[in-house]
């Protein structure tokens, strides 16, 4: 089925998700040639009229209240962050917003502090798209020692971690749940993209990515959303071997967020982070003076 709207593909794709038995739908064994909930099922569960439903599902309205929108999100099982995401296209949907080029995004003075004062913790500024706008010296070995220190300076030649992930071999293959790592990312843009339909910078990035990573275009398409705010990974960094590291997204409002990697006290990870930090300060460059 081909939808023409953002709200419209989201709709249909979590219809298709759950199941009849999932939701207590009774089908007297009959065979059925959809997958997942039928759009009269669904609109049943909502308490919405089918031939609303359907037009909503297929483009052709965008007037859904948000008492509808919200019946909607009970029925498909939706979650906080899903039920903001389906609200969130909706709203686009409404202002039929024109694609544009956002303004540079740039790393405040307060968030630099933060930056230097985190010396034992590697830290990372990352604008909405995942850009890296700026990064510590221990973030930087963490995360992507293989790049150079300076690149998040040049906005020409940023790293971008939903990128890196996906495509940068090195950052792939340290974490020992990559999948999971891969499904966060693509959560976390799905989110940016609903609350910003007009970034073509965000579609270019979404068209790069889905055109060459399979897994990125398979992930994409299953509209899962995802607020990852804290998450734990298991990682194996090329220098340290082995370490567990909590990721934590500090946000203060709109704009760039910073992400922090904490380990367990007196723990093998924290001994690992440590001899991170120790070999990092160790290749930092002196500086002379007269």
């Amino acid at each position: 089925m081909k939808t023409t709207s953002p709200l419209g593909d989201f709709l249909y794709t979590r219809r298709s998700q759950l199941g009849p038995e999932d939701m207590g739908v009774r089908t007297y064994g009959e065979r059925r040639r959809v997958p997942g909930l039928r759009r009269e099922e669904l609109a049943l569960l909502a308490g919405v009229s089918a031939s609303y439903y359907t037009r909503l599902e297929q483009g052709q309205s965008q007037s859904a209240s948000p008492e509808v929108l919200d019946a909607l999100a009970g029925a498909l099982r939706l979650d906080e962050a899903e039920r903001l995401y389906l609200h969130d296209l909706a709203r686009s949907g409404r202002r039929r917003t024109r694609g544009r080029r956002p303004a540079a995004e740039r790393v405040s003075e307060p968030a630099r502090q933060l930056l230097d004062a985190m010396g034992d913790v590697p830290a990372i500024v990352l604008g909405r798209r995942s850009d890296v706008l700026a990064w510590n010296p221990l973030g930087h070995a963490l995360f992507a020692g293989h790049l150079d220190r300076g690149s998040p300076e040049v906005p020409g030649e940023r790293p971008n971690m939903a990128r890196a992930v996906f495509l940068d071999a090195h950052v792939r293959g340290m974490y020992a749940d990559w999948t999971g790592k891969a499904r966060a990312v693509v959560g976390s843009l799905r989110l940016v993209a609903g609350r910003h339909p007009e970034d073509t910078a965000l579609h270019t990035l979404v068209g790069e990515l889905s055109a060459k990573s399979p897994e990125f275009a398979g992930m994409w398409a299953d509209h899962r959303i995802r607020a990852c705010t804290v998450a734990t990974y298991e990682m194996c960094h090329p220098l340290v071997g082995p370490l567990t590291v909590t990721q934590q997204t500090l946000s203060h409002g709109p704009g760039p967020v910073v992400v922090v990697a904490t380990t367990e006290g007196d723990s093998p990870s924290r001994a690992a982070l440590t001899l991170l930090a120790q070999a990092t300060a160790r290749a930092r460059p002196r500086v002379h003076q007269d």
